[in-house]
């Protein structure tokens, strides 16, 4: 039977007092033997024994409780209540490990804290940069005409379009920010539904076909399909998700290049697109980041391109609301292959 540890603590406690009341008593015995008989020493030994036990045991429980009283008050996952005189000392034990889950539970909630300021100060530096940068720019130019460039009519036509270019920036931005913040904060409501992804791939083609015409891209399948495949998911949402990939691609694909999109199957529920590009490629330091929010791999030439920063956050976000993976594959120098998996429509 386990004792208390209060208990064995009393017990060597009156042990090592009684060992040494025996010392004391047997050289008090030889000195006055004739005047005490053996009977009279052993009983006293007991006596001693037993008084040192008790109060030993008694004084062990009482500081034990106090201070298991105090740390039950100061910490605010701790019940007071809950704590009995009489099982302090087991409670050591379930003490030790409430307070190593409150302070592993305050060590989390610090982590999470700390990340989430880190991350408002880098989002709101963000977001100011990138409407800083368009904003100045249209600004600049319509300054540049109200001092008087605007009787110049081949000034003013260049100035006006490079200002509609910034607009347009800033309303891309806007318009990802809004969507971002729903998607986090919301979440994403999906209207489910069947259609065939090949009609859908090949609408953003159609969509997509002048933007990639200025950089000579071309857009196409990775081969002849010969029957529809059935997908099931928002149209909408995937829609937009093949947009921010495609014009990815066409981003930063080499001038004269090609963006590939296929449709294979992933296991026997799950479709897998890609869209594979024969661009720059992304460096491997890189790769764990890219879905971040305004994350770029070359801030200059990123921000030449256009574009909010947040598309390729957002792609994730959808994917991942319809319980799918978004994957990546990239070597540098030679392309990107991005991925999603999407359900078979049965």
């Amino acid at each position: 039977m386990k004792l208390k540890k209060t208990y064995s603590y009393a017990l060597w406690s009156a042990i090592y007092l009684t060992l040494l009341s025996v010392a004391i008593g047997g050289i008090s015995y030889i000195m006055y033997s004739k005047q005490f008989g053996i009977n009279s020493v052993v009983i006293a030994i007991l006596v001693l024994f037993l008084i040192s036990f008790f109060i030993i045991q008694y004084r062990a429980e009482h500081f034990i409780y106090r201070r298991l009283k105090k740390i039950y008050e100061d910490v605010s996952i701790l019940d007071v209540n809950d704590l009995k005189r009489e099982s302090t000392t087991t409670d050591i034990e379930k003490l030790s490990k409430s307070m190593q889950k409150f302070v592993e539970g305050k060590r989390l909630e610090i982590k999470n804290l700390t990340e989430r300021d880190s991350f408002r100060r880098d989002f709101l530096g963000n977001v100011a940069h990138e409407l800083k940068t368009p904003l100045f720019t249209v600004q600049g130019y319509i300054l540049t005409l109200m001092e008087g460039a605007v009787n110049d009519k081949e000034i003013r036509m260049k100035y006006l379009e490079r200002a509609n270019k910034g607009a347009e920036r800033l309303v891309a931005v806007i318009k990802d920010l809004d969507m971002i913040a729903k998607l986090e904060n919301d979440g994403l409501k999906l209207n489910i539904d069947v259609f065939n992804m090949l009609e859908l791939i090949q609408n953003v083609f159609d969509l997509l076909e002048m933007k990639a015409k200025k950089r000579n891209l071309t857009l196409q399948f990775d081969k002849i399909y010969e029957f529809p495949v059935f997908v099931k998911g928002d149209i909408e949402k995937i829609e937009q998700v093949l947009i921010n990939l495609i014009v990815n691609s066409i981003k930063y694909g080499k001038p004269n290049g090609t963006t590939i999109v296929g449709v294979e199957n992933y296991n026997d529920t799950k479709f897998i697109i890609k869209i594979i590009d024969n661009g720059e490629g992304i460096e491997k330091e890189h790769i764990s980041r890219l879905f971040e929010r305004f994350y770029r791999v070359d801030q200059s030439r990123s921000r030449e391109q256009g574009g909010s920063g947040l598309g390729l956050s957002i792609v994730k976000h959808i994917v991942e609301a319809h319980d799918e993976n978004i994957l990546l594959k990239s070597t540098y120098g030679e392309g990107s292959e991005f991925s999603f998996t999407l359900e078979k429509a049965r």
